[in-house]
């Protein structure tokens, strides 16, 4: 596979060392790829056994321990993922008190340097010392720019899938948010059951979805699966009890945990009546012990950071400024929650689901435009501290493959479909900010509006501008949505001034007086200084 090597340790490995005399094979991966391992249990099971418990320990070359849980793979397969972040030799030995076939059974496995530096070489993502921003394990920053393809996984062919994700990936991004349960927008999707009160999964349905997922990270992109999408009492978030729904995540992390993941535990969810339970799901599913970052999806213009924020599995903030107005996303942004709660939240903010370009305002005529999510993408990355933000249009989270009808969304007609989304002014727009970004320090910004002398915003609040600077003074970046000036007070200031297109990132010299920089028109334009 592109990126990725698979390799299942099955039966006659397992009967070539228990030969005597019989030279031991012993599998290779390399570092940071998955590795299966394969048992064979006693039982034929019809459907999902939730009263067996099978795990793996794995000891590494270190002698540091770990167990990761197996999964049910249909009758009497089961498998455990891990993706070994040490080289040399790796034991591990299986444990089921339930299920004598999958107790005991041991084996190894040599891991070796990766010879490639990409994505999943460099390892799964982490919360960076400073709780700002994500860091793969050698420290390199990550800068999350993701697309919002929340029916790509589980209506996509495979190939079309691949040459979404290529694209993508040639397009800046670095994420991708995906749903994989059955929800409002497809419903048709059954990748569970619990018709009769009892979990099942459709196990043909988690194997596509393996290598969905594993697509996104063999194309060089971080796999971001809401696990239970949860607005309307029709969405599995609402539909199943508390204690499937901790089963079915259960499942979801024991087949996908050991990929480069970051986890959204609920999506587009109305939290605010339900807190508790979301909280118990958090801790029940992931506890304190997790390798990889867990965030919740909200619904438009909510904030809950004082809901989960204080949670040991909380990683990062995730917020939805919606599909409203203009003027009225912008001021959400720049002087609401966001900016003023970031302080309280010691870890990634990120918008997740900002204004969808092409999709109607929310109660308004008014179609969202290229410009209005360059605006509500650039704002929220100055308006808390800067860890990156997600793009979307309706024909890729859609994904239908003719005109139509959303699924579950009557109000959204006429989608084109999903090709017409791959290339899009936009994107364009989305292309221009991971070019610039990539240039600066952009992990070290953080929020700065006490340097404004002056805010055009305060009338009309699309021209909100927005200011964010280094700790060390030494890199400032301002975007003013409708050119003209930015005012700031020149006091310390790094002196390299350079205008920064958001819609190609070319570059024009800037010069200021006394802190006042014109833009080179009326449109919106990044100002950045440099010491």
């Amino acid at each position: 596979m592109n990126g990725s090597i698979w390799i299942s340790a099955g039966l006659l490995a397992g009967i070539l060392l228990a030969i005597p005399g019989r030279c031991q094979a012993v599998d290779k991966v390399s570092q940071w790829h998955v590795y299966e391992i394969e048992l064979i249990g006693d039982v034929e099971h019809d459907r999902l056994p939730l009263e067996v418990e099978a795990e793996v320990l794995l000891t590494a070359p270190s002698g540091r321990e770990r167990s990761v849980p197996a999964f049910w793979d249909g009758g009497r397969s089961w498998r455990a993922r891990v993706a070994p972040g040490e080289t040399g030799r790796w034991h591990w030995a299986s444990r089921c008190a339930a299920e004598p076939g999958l107790d005991g059974a041991s084996g190894q496995f040599d891991c070796a340097a990766a010879d490639a530096d990409d994505l999943v070489t460099r390892g799964p993502l982490r919360v960076a010392e400073d709780g700002r921003h994500f860091e793969h394990p050698d420290g390199t920053p990550f800068f999350w720019l993701a697309d919002t393809a929340w029916n790509g996984a589980l209506r996509a062919a495979e190939a079309d899938w691949a040459e979404y994700l290529d694209l993508r990936r040639e397009q800046g991004f670095s994420a991708i948010q995906f749903v994989t349960t059955q929800w409002r927008g497809w419903p048709e999707a059954q990748v569970y059951d619990d018709a009769d009160g009892q979990l099942d999964v459709n196990v043909e349905q988690f194997r596509r979805l393996d290598r969905m997922l594993a697509a996104v990270n063999e194309h060089g992109l971080v796999a971001a699966p809401v696990m239970l999408w949860t607005l309307t009492e029709r969405d599995p978030g609402q539909t199943l009890s508390e204690e499937n729904a901790i089963a079915l995540c259960r499942y979801m992390v024991a087949r996908w945990g050991a990929y480069n993941v970051a986890w959204l535990l609920g999506g587009d969810g109305r939290y605010q009546d339900t807190v508790e339970r979301w909280q118990r799901l958090g801790r029940a599913v992931f506890g304190e012990d997790h390798d990889r970052p867990v965030t919740m999806h909200p619904c438009g213009s909510s904030w809950v950071g004082e809901w989960f924020g204080g949670e040991p599995w909380f990683d990062f903030l995730g917020y939805q400024s919606g599909h409203g107005l203009p003027e009225k996303t912008s001021r959400w942004i720049a002087q609401g929650p966001p900016a003023k709660g970031w302080r309280d939240l010691p870890v990634p903010i990120i918008n997740l689901e900002p204004n969808y370009e092409g999709h109607p305002a929310y109660s308004s005529e008014h179609v969202i435009s290229a410009l209005d999510v360059r605006r509500a993408a650039w704002l929220s990355l100055l308006s808390t501290p800067t860890a990156g933000v997600t793009y979307g249009t309706n024909p890729i989270w859609v994904w239908a493959e003719e005109v139509g009808t959303a699924p579950g969304h009557g109000n959204l007609k006429d989608i084109p479909p999903w090709r017409e989304g791959l290339e899009t002014e936009g994107i364009g727009g989305m292309t221009a900010l991971r070019q610039i970004v990539d240039g600066l320090q952009w992990w070290r910004l953080r929020p700065a509006q006490e340097l404004l002398a002056a805010q055009p915003g305060s009338e009309d609040a699309r021209n909100i501008i927005a200011v964010a600077i280094t700790d060390e003074r030494d890199l400032l970046v301002a975007y003013a949505p409708g050119g003209g000036e930015i005012v700031l007070k020149a006091e310390d200031l790094p002196t390299g001034a350079v205008w920064r297109d958001p819609r190609d990132a070319s570059a024009i010299p800037a010069t200021g007086d006394g802190g006042r920089f014109t833009a080179p028109d009326e449109r919106d334009w990044l100002l950045v200084l440099t010491r």
